[in-house]
């Protein structure tokens, strides 16, 4: 075998593979959407909102916290 054929055959079986596991993520993907969660406005953990508002108080003092969003 040539070596221009032994690297052809190899990028063959590599792109072959690669788009397997793409079909595969694809198909996991369609199966299992992401859930959606509720926004944090809405009913977001009293301690963390309380910890981030002393946090703004010591570093800011005078400062109110008035709207805390999660940033993605």
């Amino acid at each position: 075998m040539n070596l221009l054929t032994i690297c052809l055959n190899a990028f063959i079986v590599v792109l072959g593979l690669l788009s397997s596991l793409a079909l595969t993520m694809r198909l996991l993907i369609a199966l299992f959407p992401e859930r959606q969660q509720a926004p944090a406005s809405t009913g977001g953990d009293a301690a963390q909102t309380a910890a981030v508002a002393a946090a703004v108080a010591q570093l800011y003092p005078g400062a109110r916290l008035t709207r805390m969003e999660e940033i993605r």
